[in-house]
């Protein structure tokens, strides 16, 4: 995981999501999947999230810049923060290809 504060970094071929329009969990997932072009089934729960992205990560690399990070899940209780980084940290380390996840705006410790 990479924090921005400066102006937004160019990445090539980065996935871009604005933490503005994912303030709760359902939003989230909506952006996600617009954005991956995710399976239908994707679902509601963390694990239904980890498994679609573990899929994607099956297909190669995937850089994700959140913009206007400090917006991310901020209509969410506090715990679903740091549930969606446990994700992102699990594939991270054990998926079979890269995840990179650069916030720009915010750092968790912002939060």
């Amino acid at each position: 995981m990479t924090v921005c504060r400066d102006a937004a970094p160019e990445l090539p071929g980065a996935t871009v999501l604005s933490g503005a329009t994912a303030r709760t969990r359902p939003a989230l997932f909506a952006a996600l999947a617009g954005a991956l072009t995710l399976p239908a089934h994707l679902g509601s729960t963390w694990d239904a999230l980890s498994d679609v992205l573990r899929d994607r990560l099956d297909a190669g690399p995937l850089t994700l810049l959140i913009i206007d990070a400090g917006e991310l899940l901020v209509d969410e209780p506090t715990g679903q923060y740091a549930l969606l980084f446990a994700v992102f940290g699990d594939l991270a380390t054990s998926a079979p290809h890269p995840l990179r996840v650069v916030l720009h705006g915010a750092s968790p410790a912002d939060r």
